[in-house]
């Protein structure tokens, strides 16, 4: 490693102009250049040194280099706190008004299963949820399970994560994140004396399958390093951990495990996959030492999910169909072979899932970018559709646990309609309401807002990029007016348009909203997410930049009022964006973002990486090298006029490490032309899902949010 000797300190400091016009020094990393070289390429990383390994974190007494870090992570957010001061009065604000619109004593609605309903509840002014149950008998009295309050109380991080009751509905077993590394310790406890089990299974998913026996459960245990969930083990109430018995380990780097039990409770299912690929085995669910078996070994480009109904498993597959199809096959002639079409594949449509009832099946389907809920009728094959009103909404089939039943139930929300959960009749067609999510304070009516859906051309001239868009009725598309455009567009995952309480504290102050459905998602199709993934990852950042310019000429709004903002794989998005048209926008939010993406594709250590190759390529391989380093925003900042930025991570993300993002607000630091805005929120106690807690979170959207609004000069 070469010191570059003009910045041997770890902070020099320079004065700039931010737009609350204080004279504000910001810190500016020291540099010690690494070379990283392949492909007879050399990258000069001058904040490599940032890169701390899980042993440096988790130290009691920091080294020199760790200490370093924390030196600058520190200096970050104190400087932070000082360019947002300003801010602080309509930080707490938003915080008080977002909060004001959420119902605290609210609870779930209930879902009963196996002779008991199961819901969780809040109580005011709690962080975190009581998880209850009641026996399906009058004047049942009601369980609490799990003391989520007390559970959390002087916690800086607490999260459960899953709970599954034996099938005698005595023994509960749940896992419990303390660090937010999403790695979960398993406890149990006996739900008839209220008393914890000495059992304890530590570095899980954090879920756990019950055999039929009520005294066997399966979990999965993930690689201490990389975080990959690769290996299946089984374990008997009573016993040490120690004496698990692997089950089943996952070889191959590429793939992740995980375990269930099908809808009919019959078999457990162990899933392997890959971005390309997967592979099931079942079991007997009354016979936990039985032999596993293979439905059908695992193929290059080969997907399937599997459930089951009576003799048969019923089967969603990608096989010969790029937008998947409906098979069927008996349980003992379970191999590709075999297979029987129930509903054909159509270029069209999308089929994303399936749900199973005695008389009937419901098809999760999605054809030009919106979800439809199909319901089919076994006995004579009649069907029909779920109606939807909005021009753009989200729906979901819910939890339906049990197969004897005529009742669906889904959820359904738009941008301007609360999360809403139904029971639909699947034979006379009426819905009756269960629970809309209450907006309190008095001042939210849905006839005050509107949503539409454009298309924007792409600059291929062929693709059309759907657009979902709200605002409050009196926002005037003069061209004048502020607009948030968020984007993902990674790993097929849909972005449904979805309602927000807390986003109304925007609209309400003149903000427009709007979702770019971009290619790298699978709105449109499978197409549209392979159009956006490997060798045409581009096209994500293309569609969303002209997603955003067909929003100026349309008269939403202007260069001088645009914003961005993503996270994770959309802070990707938002840092390649800015790096291609940093004229487009005013400012962007960039959320744990994923932007030092050759460096971590060629480090098979780091979590993800590995099974993440057909994502992104494995730069190990010259093309794909050359292809990721042409957008990777780190490896892509130039002296240029950048956009107002805000970067939000979390010390502990095991996801997107948190010195991506320290790195690159340090290069963007050093490199940009101009002295508009630029700062950076680490949470020193969180990982990637930000704060735990029902209310923390809501303090980061209260930063956010006030950085938007002291670009627009809005005070209030």
């Amino acid at each position: 490693m070469i010191v570059n000797k003009t910045t041997l300190l770890i902070f020099a400091f320079v004065t700039i102009n931010c737009t609350t016009h204080m004279q504000i020094d910001p810190p500016i990393a020291k540099k010690i250049e690494e070379k990283l070289q392949i492909h007879d390429d050399t990258r000069i990383d001058p904040y490599f040194w940032m890169r701390l390994s899980d042993d440096q974190k988790e130290a009691e007494t920091p080294d020199a280099q760790t200490q370093d870090v924390l030196d600058y992570l520190n200096a970050e957010n104190d400087y932070l706190k000082k360019v947002m001061k300003p801010t602080e009065a309509l930080q707490e604000t938003l915080f008080e008004e977002i909060v004001g619109r959420i119902k605290q004593d609210d609870s779930s609605v209930p879902v009963s299963v196996n002779g008991y309903t199961y819901y969780t509840r809040f109580e005011q002014g709690e962080d975190y949820p009581y998880y209850c149950r009641k026996q399906n008998i009058e004047n049942a009295e009601e369980e609490i399970m799990l003391n989520g309050p007390k559970m959390g109380e002087n916690k800086s991080y607490f999260a459960v994560g899953g709970r599954s009751v034996s099938e005698n509905n005595r023994f509960l077993a749940y896992g419990v994140d303390w660090v937010s590394r999403r790695e979960y310790t398993l406890y149990f406890k006996d739900l008839t004396t209220g008393a914890l089990l000495e059992d304890k299974i530590e570095n899980t998913t954090g879920s756990v399958t019950w055999a039929n026996d009520n005294q066997t459960v399966f979990y999965v245990k993930k690689d201490p390093q990389t975080l990959r969930a690769n290996q299946i083990y089984k374990h008997r109430l009573g016993t040490p951990s120690s004496d698990d018995e692997l089950v089943y380990e996952e070889i191959d780097e590429t793939f992740s495990c995980w375990v269930y039990k099908t809808k009919s409770r019959d078999y457990l299912m162990i899933g392997s996959s890959q971005t390309l690929s997967t592979e099931f085995r079942f079991l007997d669910a009354n016979t936990p030492n039985g032999i596993w078996k293979v439905v059908h070994p695992r193929e290059r480009e080969l997907e399937y999910f599997v459930d089951h109904y009576g003799d048969h498993f019923y089967i969603v597959t990608n096989w010969e169909a790029k937008n998947f199809r409906l098979m069927k096959t008996l349980v003992n002639q379970s191999e590709k072979e075999y297979w029987k079409e129930i509903i054909p594949h159509r270029s069209n449509v999308l089929l994303e899932d399936i749900e199973i009832f005695k008389d009937h099946l419901v098809v999760n389907e999605r054809e030009n970018g919106l979800t439809r809920l199909r319901v089919i009728q076994w006995a004579d094959n009649s069907e029909h559709y779920i109606s939807f009103n909005d021009p753009t909404y989200a729906a979901w089939v819910s939890s339906n646990p049990e197969f004897d039943t005529t009742l669906l139930r889904y959820g359904y929300s738009s941008l301007t309609t609360p999360t809403t959960i139904y029971d639909y009749n699947l034979n006379n067609k009426e819905r009756t309401l269960k629970k809309q999510d209450e907006v309190l304070g008095g001042q939210f009516d849905s006839a005050n807002y509107v949503s539409e859906r454009i298309m924007a051309p792409s600059r291929d001239g062929e693709t059309q990029v759907p657009i979902s868009i709200v605002y409050h009725k009196d926002y005037q598309k003069s061209g004048d007016e502020p607009l948030l455009l968020y984007g993902y567009g990674s790993y097929g995952n849909t972005i449904d348009p979805w309602f927000s309480s807390s986003r109304l504290s925007l609209l309400d102050r003149g903000f427009a909203f709007a979702i770019a459905h971009i290619r790298g998602g699978q709105e449109m199709g499978r197409s549209w997410y392979e159009d956006g993934k490997m060798l045409n990852k581009k096209n994500t950042f293309f569609d969303f930049i002209d997603a955003g310019q067909h929003l100026v000429k349309m008269g939403y709004t202007n260069t001088s009022h645009l914003y961005a903002q993503g996270g994770s794989a959309g802070g990707l998005l938002v840092g390649a964006v800015i790096n291609m048209a940093p004229q487009l926008w005013n400012g962007a939010i960039a959320a744990v973002p994923f932007v030092d993406v050759v460096s971590t594709m060629l480090d098979e250590t780091i979590p993800l990486t590995t099974f993440e190759f057909d994502e992104w390529g494995n730069p190990k391989d010259k093309e794909y090298y050359e292809y990721i380093k042409s957008y990777s925003p780190y490896d892509n900042i130039v002296a240029q006029d950048y956009p107002n930025l805000l970067i939000t991570t979390g010390y502990w993300d095991s996801q997107v490490q948190y010195w991506e993002p320290a790195k690159w607000i340090a290069k963007l630091r050093d490199t940009k032309t101009n002295n508009n805005t630029l700062v950076m929120d680490c949470n020193m106690e969180v990982g990637h899902g930000g704060a735990s807690g029902r209310f923390k979170r809501f303090k980061e959207v209260a930063l956010s949010y006030a950085f938007l609004l002291d670009l627009e000069n809005q005070k209030k």
